[in-house]
């Protein structure tokens, strides 16, 4: 990604400068994918009628930019999925992540199949489930990097998804302006489940409002 300097906010309706340059080859994907949210994604309940007018700042590049802090080759679950945020536009301006959407309701499930086959995007699957459900933990097994968006307080979250992540991989959750409150209320819950937790912003170069991410980070595993 070629770092641009922050300007002005870029435009909620029309892709611009910097959409360009965190989405690359990836655009004309990014621009048919947010059809597909403006059209079906609200007619069929995923996406609110007032979020319609602001996709590509709220939503596209505040969820792509969270490829920072992503290994190269990586795979990745993303829980909670709903409208495929933040996975479908991480798999678009990443294209060497493989990338799981996590989703228990069918309506959500089936308009994420389809966008994915409409997109052709071949490194992206859908599982229908929950993530505190031990039979679909058992049947995904686990990844290096499993993200979440606006699905739960963080104390909750990080039981139903810590065990989806793999030995020295990490939770990245994306929060709000009350990320480091909700940190803090989670505190023993976090200390409990043996995590290192911070607190670290995406898209500072590019984005007018920077990503606010809760990263949780699991220890390696343990040598023998």
């Amino acid at each position: 990604m070629s770092p641009l300097p922050v300007g002005p906010r870029e435009s909620m309706t029309e892709p611009g400068s910097v959409a360009a340059a965190v989405f690359g080859p990836g655009l004309d994907l990014t621009v048919r994918y947010a059809e597909l949210l403006r059209g079906p994604g609200v007619v069929r309940g995923l996406i609110g009628p007032r979020e319609a007018d602001r996709l590509w700042d709220r939503h596209l590049l505040n969820c792509a930019v969270l490829g920072e802090l992503v290994p190269a080759g990586c795979s990745v679950l993303d829980v909670g999925s709903g409208a495929g945020l933040p996975g479908i536009p991480l798999a678009i301006s990443r294209p060497d992540l493989s990338v799981t959407l996590l989703e228990p309701m069918a309506r959500r499930v089936a308009f994420l199949a389809e966008t994915v086959a409409s997109l052709s995007l071949p490194g992206v699957r859908v599982v229908r489930g929950r993530a505190e459900d031990g039979s679909v933990r058992r049947s995904i097994g686990r990844f290096p990097v499993v993200t979440a968006r606006a699905l739960a307080p963080l104390g909750r979250l990080a039981g139903w998804c810590l065990p989806l992540v793999a030995p020295g991989g990490q939770l990245l959750a994306v929060k709000g302006s009350s990320a480091e409150a909700e940190l803090e209320a989670a505190a023993d819950d976090l200390r409990a489940l043996g995590v290192q937790a911070s607190v670290v912003w995406c898209g500072q170069t590019v984005l007018s409002t920077p990503t606010t991410v809760v990263r949780l980070a699991r220890a390696p595993a343990a040598r023998r």
